[in-house]
């Protein structure tokens, strides 16, 4: 399942592609208006279909705003079919162009084409892939290795970072503690898989003297942990 931000402000529009992605097994966040958009792409989407002509702030404007933070696929959507729209929206960081009236089936197999062509990166380099991560009001900073949550700096050791960093960067993926040992410790590191488990409750407490009742990190039973997307 993908999570797929929809910014739009055609209302049928928007309930249309709603329902066709959720039948598909994706869950659906929907803006109807750029900063709107803007706000709702920190909650880290797998694909952004962008509308341009939007009251206010337009698609160019919002793609302008989030692409350095954001890298995953943007498809533009758009009633202007002129040559210098195409060009300046894949110039500011789009990955696709499609043009209205379109085909719902066309536009689903463009979709299903850029969450393949993501999935296929998103293990290389990720480290490189953003500045920044946002998790509701917990933002990542990966060039400061710095952890906020509602404006406060976490004070993280640098292995509980590095667990952070590691969860964070494949939310929801499980890792196992022996996995989470090997990647933040060293497969040659002398030491046991068990400090992992240690290391997670201090962050755990770290985090929910901030804010209570939100759970970052889940335990999987008999598997390991996992980093919730938000």
């Amino acid at each position: 399942m993908s999570r797929i931000l929809i910014i739009d402000d055609e209302t049928d529009l928007v309930m249309l592609l709603e329902d066709e992605l959720r039948a598909k097994g994706h869950d659906v966040l929907t803006a109807y208006d750029g900063q709107t958009g803007i706000e709702l792409s920190k909650k880290q989407p797998d694909l952004i279909i962008l509308d341009i002509m939007m009251p206010g702030t337009d698609g160019f404007e919002v793609c302008r705003a989030i692409r350095d933070e954001v890298l995953c696929p943007i498809i533009f959507l758009s009633a202007r079919q002129s040559e210098t729209d195409k060009v300046r929206g894949l110039t500011l960081g789009g990955d696709d162009y499609v043009t209205k009236p379109f085909g719902l089936r066309e536009l689903m197999a463009r979709i299903d084409a850029n969450l393949r062509r993501e999935k296929r990166s998103q293990y290389i380099n990720a480290e490189h892939k953003r500045s920044k991560l946002y998790f509701g009001t917990l933002c990542l900073y990966l060039k400061e290795r710095a952890v906020k949550i509602e404006g406060s700096r976490i004070d993280l050791t640098r292995r509980e970072y590095d667990i952070v960093e590691l969860l964070a960067l494949h939310a929801g993926q499980v890792f196992s503690r022996e996995q989470i040992y090997e990647k933040v410790w060293g497969y040659d590191s002398e030491g046991d898989s068990a400090t992992v488990v240690e290391r997670i409750k201090n962050i755990r407490a770290k985090f929910a003297a901030v804010t209570p009742g939100r759970e970052y990190i889940s335990t999987v039973w008999g598997i390991g942990y996992k980093w919730n997307k938000m």
